[in-house]
């Protein structure tokens, strides 16, 4: 192995990326634009719902009730009547209807329970739930004040106190565009490092490598190296530029750590791009290939829903992908500042399953390159 021939090979690789005005703007996009839109343009947030109202019983305590839905949450109630309510959610004009029935006040005064119907429109799914909690913490809170003078109800044996960890004030934006950072690590490696191997097959220069003094290995470190550099500048920007100051989002962690460990996790994810451009004869087949790849290792890995919350037998398969550690550990310095003392396990087994995917990798390309020079 000659680190010089690596090193070489590794500035004709960013000198083939340069020219490469397709890759360059989706790293730019990925890592800006990207960034920008996973963290503001999605929300599992329940903002600006549309709510109507049908207020049978015009009282002071119904008219109390739908004074008391605001923004951010909920727009501005609409007034609706019984004939117009199921029309107008068919339509999916409204996510909530709530129907106040007659004699609504004087029943509460009597101590009778009388029944006020909330009517969701489930489509919109963790938004239905969401909503549907506020509405009913709003329609309690305001009968308990107007009957008692207090929002809240009953005193209860113990007193709860909730202390948020890490997101104090639940934003959403901080999630997302952070997420958008770790999943874009995976995607762009995975693809520039394929791609890079399908545009030398296509362009013919993968036999002037045969012909010189040069091993399947250093030809794979140099891909590596040098797409893995160009992830890494793209990822310290978008956690210095569009997280830190665009998006204003804490970062609790090292930044320099999270690089370390995402330099790390470059092997690993450059050699499942190598795997997948040997099995692929042309750019269109390494693209469905990666979509193959990339969505299950995105969904499953921990960075769109829990593991906890997948099944047994899923999470167990994905312990031999390196980017459930990946995920986990950069989870934990950038959100919760864990240091080294922490993350080491999970560096560790994704540095030992990612030497598995590099070794498969080495074999696979020394096959594909002995089919090339026959």
């Amino acid at each position: 192995m000659s680190l010089a021939n690596i090193y070489r090979l590794g500035l004709k690789e960013l000198k083939s990326l340069w020219a490469d005005k397709v890759l360059l703007l989706l790293i730019c996009w990925a890592f800006s634009g990207a960034i920008y839109t996973a963290a503001t343009a999605t929300s599992q947030e329940l903002h600006n719902a549309p709510v109507a109202v049908v207020d049978e019983d015009q009282s002071p305590l119904s008219r109390r009730i739908v004074g008391a839905f605001y923004k951010p949450y909920f727009r501005q109630p609409a007034t609706l009547t019984l004939a117009e309510l199921d029309r107008e959610m068919d339509l999916g004009t409204y996510n909530f209807t709530l129907v106040i029935p007659n004699h609504f006040q004087h029943d509460v005064l009597a101590g009778r329970q009388p029944e006020v119907q909330l009517n969701i429109d489930a489509t919109i799914m963790s938004q239905a739930f969401i909503g549907a909690t506020y509405i009913k913490s709003i329609a309690l809170g305001e009968v308990n004040e107007y009957l008692t003078g207090q929002r809240a109800g009953t005193d209860l044996p113990i007193r709860l106190v909730p202390r948020v960890r890490y997101n104090p004030n639940l934003t959403g934006v901080w999630f997302g565009g952070v997420m958008e950072v770790i999943n874009n690590v995976t995607m762009l490696t995975i693809i520039l490092v394929g791609a890079a191997f399908i545009r030398e097959r296509e362009h013919g220069t993968i036999e002037h490598l045969l012909v010189m003094p040069l091993t399947p290995f250093e030809i794979m470190m140099a891909k590596i190296w040098a797409n893995g550099l160009a992830v890494l500048i793209g990822v310290t920007f978008a956690l210095t530029v569009m997280v830190q100051q665009v998006l204003r989002v804490p970062i609790a962690g090292s930044v320099p750590l999270f690089l370390a460990a995402a330099a790390c996790y470059l092997f690993s994810a450059a050699s499942i791009g190598i795997f997948l451009g040997t099995l692929a004869r042309s750019m269109p087949q390494l693209g469905l290939l990666i979509i193959l790849s990339i969505i299950p290792l995105m969904m499953l890995s921990g960075g769109v829903t829990p593991r906890e919350s997948m099944p047994a037998i899923v999470q167990n398969i994905m312990l031999a992908a390196p980017a459930t550690y990946f995920v986990r550990l950069a989870q934990a310095i950038l959100y919760r500042g864990a240091g080294f003392d922490v993350i080491w396990r999970d560096l560790l087994a994704m540095t030992g399953v990612g030497a598995v995917f590099f070794g498969v990798a080495l074999v696979r390309f020394r096959k594909a390159v002995t089919q090339t020079q026959v």
